[in-house]
């Protein structure tokens, strides 16, 4: 019974954006952590994104039944009935909003409004199903929890929050794409019109490639503007290095699949590596820019 309501919140997405939430938060603590206002930050940005998950699966009944990947969840085998998973979803959500408003700041909870209203409202319910640029779109909220992070500690939005929130939405591409090219079947059945079945592969190859390189600009930024040390630049473009290098053999790869499970596996690596990292290389900031 419990198992299939920990499910609907999506576990995989749920780590992703636990991981990215402590990236941010990290960055901004410049290794002076408050545990206590951690812990809260990333129980209130978790249940948010479980909320928004829950109203995915129901959103999604119809595109989750034609996918071999989604085809046995709880809401396609109406073992949850719709009205039960709404309710789920704004216990969740109410909670994590109010964890962020009172006990964080204004800050992280604008940022977590506007992660959840992407991804239910902009997403879910409207570009997934109609256009190629669903990818970006969806990066916005996938960008959101490590700006949640950042802010519930530096309590602004300034450069620190804006490379963040860029670097993220950037990885999310390549990211999404690998795994699209390597469940092709799954997404052309669906009839979602991702750039791999929108376009085409070689397209998608291309793309991928301009964003790893954007990414890793992006994140060097970081370092620039002073808010990571050496150890961090170095990690960060080794690794963005081998993403750029797996970009490229995707050119000449013979079996798509195979290569698109490895690249997106790396992404995953990659991104938890880097938010990690941020836990001990961050220095005191040198040209602070507050926009808000």
């Amino acid at each position: 019974m419990l198992k299939k309501y920990l499910f609907l919140t999506k576990p995989g997405i749920l780590f992703g954006n636990f991981v990215t939430t402590l990236g941010g938060y990290f960055v901004a603590a410049q290794g002076s952590v408050d545990f206590l206002l951690l812990l809260i930050t990333l129980l209130g940005t978790t249940l948010v994104v479980a909320s928004g998950c829950v109203v995915n699966n129901v959103i999604d009944q119809d595109i989750d039944q034609k996918m071999q990947r989604t085809q046995n969840r709880a809401m396609v085998k109406k073992s949850v009935s719709v009205p039960v998973a709404l309710v789920y979803s704004l216990v969740l959500g109410v909670t994590g909003f109010s964890i962020l408003w009172f006990w964080v700041n204004a800050y992280a909870f604008l940022f977590a409004v506007i992660g959840f209203v992407v991804y239910v409202g902009f997403y879910s319910l409207w570009t997934k199903r109609t256009t190629i640029h669903q990818t970006i779109v969806g990066s916005i909220s996938g960008a959101a929890p490590p700006v949640i992070g950042y802010t519930a500690v530096a309590n602004q939005f300034d450069m620190g929050a804006l490379l963040i929130f860029l670097g993220y939405a950037l990885w999310q591409m390549p990211h999404s794409w690998g795994i699209a090219v390597y469940r092709f079947e799954d997404y052309k059945n669906a009839g979602i019109p991702i750039l791999p079945v929108a376009r085409s592969i070689h397209r998608t190859k291309i793309e991928s490639l301009i964003y790893v390189v954007l990414f890793c600009i992006t994140m060097n930024g970081l370092f620039v503007y002073g808010y990571t040390n050496w150890i961090y630049v170095v990690v960060l473009n080794l690794l963005c290095l081998y993403w750029v290098y797996l970009s490229i053999q995707g050119f000449k790869a013979e079996n798509d699949q195979l290569w698109a499970k490895q690249y997106f596996m790396f992404s995953v690596k990659l991104i938890t590596v880097i938010s990690l990292l941020f836990s001990f290389t961050s220095t005191a900031p040198q040209l602070p820019i507050i926009f808000f």
